[in-house]
């Protein structure tokens, strides 16, 4: 889950960045069954702020502080509509009601036009009721079909089983062990890093055979 939600990564250049009119025609607003994927807002600022600081998530998100302020909220809303955190960005809402329950990416990889990583999270109220896998699926199935990419790659703490499960019921495949910086644990933490590629996600004709 490598979701940056307030401190950029300054030794990217801007050529590495996704541009402010790019990232939002790239990333429409997307629908499930239970589901609307779209830009954070102003709106989503106390909401986030609220889910966020929480650190059963954060140290499980390699970048989200804790921590997590209205102010952190607010910077991260504001550089995500300026396109200054480089990635498509989405927040998780519910369909019935518009409720803010987490966030969604897409990240570019640095000289590697052919590969994207997705990271994920939710606020723990919404644990454990599949929101997590049907975003994923959303979130995957756009990426495959409106861009030319050969693969998405998927990272989590070797700790999060959740995470891990969301990853394996999406049709990603282990690919290895590595370590990451965790802001909130302050270090190094394990991650397992997996992959889907262009061939399999075709395979994967129905994602309700995956749930």
């Amino acid at each position: 889950m490598q979701l940056e939600l307030s401190r950029v990564d300054q030794s990217r250049s801007p050529e590495d960045r996704l541009r402010p009119d790019r990232l939002r025609s790239d990333c429409p607003v997307l629908l499930s069954q239970r589901l609307v994927l779209r830009a954070p807002h102003e709106e989503d600022i106390d909401a986030l702020a609220h889910l966020a600081n929480n650190a059963a998530v954060a140290t499980m998100v390699s970048r989200m502080p804790h921590p997590y302020t209205a102010k952190d909220a607010a910077d991260f809303v504001r550089r995500t509509k300026a396109g200054e955190i480089g990635k498509c960005v989405y927040a998780i809402t519910k369909v019935g009601n518009g409720a803010f329950l987490g966030c969604c990416a897409l990240e570019p990889q640095v000289n590697d036009e052919d590969t994207l990583e997705i990271g994920y999270w939710l606020g723990e109220p919404h644990w454990n009721q599949g929101y997590a896998t049907e975003a994923a699926h959303a979130l995957i199935d756009m990426a495959f079909r409106t861009r030319d990419i050969a693969r998405i790659d998927a990272r989590c703490r070797v700790t999060n089983i959740a995470s891990r499960r969301v990853i394996q019921k999406c049709g990603f495949q282990f690919q290895g062990t590595g370590m990451v910086g965790n802001l909130a644990m302050g270090g190094m933490v394990p991650v397992e890093w997996y992959r889907l590629d262009r061939k399999t996600w075709m395979s994967l004709k129905s994602w309700g055979e995956m749930r």
